[in-house]
């Protein structure tokens, strides 16, 4: 579900590292939203990352 349907925007994993340098995973999830968005006419409900949205890749229905 944390995947943009449009740039396939999804989370990252990494590590969170403390100042004496121990590591811990870490997960940077994508700003990702349930939208229903016009396509070929109909409307259809997609998850949609931010930065899709503001830059007008997709309408909203």
């Amino acid at each position: 579900m944390a995947k943009c349907a449009i740039c396939e925007k999804a989370a990252h994993f990494g590590n969170n590292v403390s100042h004496s340098h121990r590591r811990s995973n870490a997960i940077w999830r994508a700003n990702i939203k349930s939208v229903r968005v016009k396509v070929n006419g109909g409307v259809k409900k997609m998850y949609v990352c931010t930065s899709c949205l503001r830059s007008g890749l997709v309408e909203r229905a």
